[in-house]
């Protein structure tokens, strides 16, 4: 790793690009040895196949366990519904928090590269360990003896979790730096390069959505059809086929050095404006201490205008008479640019907003939990085939591809008539029509529970953990609904999160857009557990129980349609008062 730390003088780099006459990249990228790069040679779509299929692979294998996991749980382990619900929901959720940690050692100290190369392994392991939990004997729990299925031993549970867990610490390294990766191969300074950069999102995605219609389809089939151990050992495969095919392209990748913490460079804002909280903030912004020369004191980021909000924050960047008497501006953690807090003042402004995708992931997790459970007691047959219910995820991803392609030539260009943006909607309106549509989603799979209610009402079904007469396929409109949700509110965010961050901040971002992943399946848990606690109390069944014809699964559904109705009135509120990043 160290290859990539070396510096070189400014000088040398000038003389480099000069010497090169645009041969080499003019975004300071460099090779594996820490060299200046040529454009012909490296980078560009030569490289991007590698990349593409790295993220094809390991998302297949991501989704090879996430999608099916709750019906495992159920089977195997013999988890009742609300236990099996919650360990997905936190599970998930932890996948989405280690890219935290992924992003900040990324950004600081090793680059994207090397954080993929060194979490990968780890993610592969974790891959094998949950494989061979499901294959040997020792590590199986019994089988059920009529209604009697003996729980899993501590030993059984400890391995399991063990490999699911080590997965989520694997993917803290991969999520937030392959697709920032792969946009490194496009040199910024070339506008050919640059438009290329934006087909290569698209195939980005793409890539996602593939790897998640196999997994989502075939692999489900051959988990609950052929063997847990084959069904967890294709993603495994599949895992190490991504390590391959991403490490192949090396000599071809252009690699860009890391450019320090943001993390550190929020906390000197924060010490820096304590130190001086008793100095007043001069009226005149320009008295703030900023570089005199046309680039930020920050590597890789243009300066910042001075903003008037948060003043307190400004203290960091005022310069103290003792400063000035000495010209001494070189500690970072007595005196900051403004560039540098307002830094930290676009993602105090950023909260809210990302705040608000915390209830659509709530409502996003669903597809992989409740979704599932639902679908389970219901006919899952055509004719003499069975349908695993968690296959009906593949309604979202067909959604997606199907909507990606409708939103960017029809939707788009007709949008731009009435609206005058060149993307037909802004950020913050492509996330709120998301967020309207997700209310839709919870709503359909409400009236969905409701007729299946009823029908187990009419046959007298209620008391007999069965599945009701109503085929699988009513379930459809609701996979469907969430697939457009998805397309609208997450690709939304991933724009408003890489748009509106600082240019030096833009892996910690990304990770942040992927916390509402997180936090949003944490949430799922919280409410899944208060339900549960509530309704039962008195010793009631409760709205979810292990027979989910003796409950009432719509009225959790039509909870969660209420709480995104009132998150899409916040997300209003603070939409319209959200200021846009001013760059110099």
């Amino acid at each position: 790793m160290g290859s990539l730390e070396e510096e070189r003088s400014p000088l040398e780099d000038g003389l480099l690009q000069s010497e090169g006459s645009g041969l080499y990249t003019g975004d300071g990228s460099v090779d594996i040895k820490g060299k200046p790069v040529l454009k012909e040679n490296t980078g560009n779509w030569k490289a991007c196949p590698f990349i593409l299929g790295t993220e094809c692979c390991e998302r297949l294998a991501y989704y090879g366990i996430a999608t099916n996991l709750v019906t495992y749980l159920k089977s195997k382990l013999h988890e009742g519904n609300v236990v099996a619900a919650r360990n997905v929901s936190i599970w998930q959720g932890t996948c989405y928090l280690t890219p935290l940690i992924g992003a900040v050692l990324a950004d600081a100290y090793w680059g994207r590269y090397w954080t993929v190369a060194v979490f990968s392994p780890i993610y592969f392991m974790g891959m094998c360990t949950l494989t061979l939990s499901a294959s040997i004997p020792a590590l199986k729990p019994a089988e059920c003896v009529d209604s009697v299925c003996p729980s899993a031993t501590a030993a059984q549970y400890a391995v399991f979790f063990l490999g699911l867990y080590l997965i989520a610490l694997g993917t803290g390294g991969i999520k937030p730096c392959v697709s920032s990766f792969g946009a490194d191969q496009f040199d910024d300074t070339d506008p050919k390069e640059r438009v290329k950069k934006g087909s290569f999102f698209n195939w980005f995605y793409f890539s996602i959505n593939i790897g998640s219609l196999i997994s989502s389809s075939v692999l489900v089939w051959i988990q609950d059809n052929v063997g847990w151990g084959l069904g967890f050992g294709i993603p495994a495969l599949f895992m190490g086929i991504a390590i391959a095919s991403f490490f192949s392209g090396t000599m071809l990748y252009r690699f860009q050095r890391p450019g320090g913490s943001p993390i550190t460079r929020m906390c000197q804002v924060l010490v820096a404006s304590f130190h001086k909280r008793n100095l007043e903030v001069p009226t005149n912004s320009t008295l703030l201490y900023e570089t005199h020369d046309k680039h930020s004191a920050i590597e890789g980021s243009r300066k910042l205008e001075h903003t008037e909000e948060f003043k307190y924050l400004d203290k960091a960047a005022i310069l103290s008479d003792a400063e000035l008497k000495s010209g001494e501006f070189s500690n970072p953690w007595r005196v900051c640019t403004v560039t540098q807090v307002e830094e930290f003042k676009i993602l105090i402004r950023m909260l809210p907003i990302w705040a608000t995708g915390i209830i659509f992931s709530a409502v996003y997790a669903q597809m992989s939990t409740l979704f599932v459970e639902q679908g389970m007691m219901m006919d899952t047959s055509i004719g003499s085939f069975t349908i695993p219910a968690a296959s009906l995820s593949t309604f979202d991803v067909i959604s997606v591809i199907f909507w990606v392609p409708i939103y960017d030539r029809v939707i788009v260009p007709i949008a731009r008539k009435f609206t005058g943006k060149e993307r037909g909607f802004s950020e913050l309106q492509r996330m709120g029509i998301g967020l309207f549509i997700s209310i839709l989603c919870m709503s359909a799979a409400a009236l969905v529970e409701i007729k299946r209610l009823q029908l187990a009402r009419e046959l007298g079904l209620v008391d007999k953990d069965v599945a009701v007469p109503m085929s699988i396929f009513w379930q459809i409109p609701q996979y469907f609904l969430l697939g457009a949700a998805e397309v609208f509110t997450y690709i939304g965010q991933l724009e408003f999160f890489y748009d509106q961050s600082p240019d030096a901040m833009r892996s910690l971002c990304s990770a942040l857009s992927l916390l509402t992943y997180c936090l949003g399946n944490y949430l799922s848990s919280l409410i899944l557990t208060l339900v549960t606690y509530f309704t039962t109390m008195g010793g009631k069944t409760g709205w979810i129980p292990d027979n989910l014809n003796e409950g009432h699964l719509d009225y959790f559904f039509w909870l969660l349609a209420g709480l995104s109705f009132l998150n899409l009135l916040v997300y209003v509120f603070c939409a319209k008062k959200y200021k846009q990043k001013k760059a110099s």
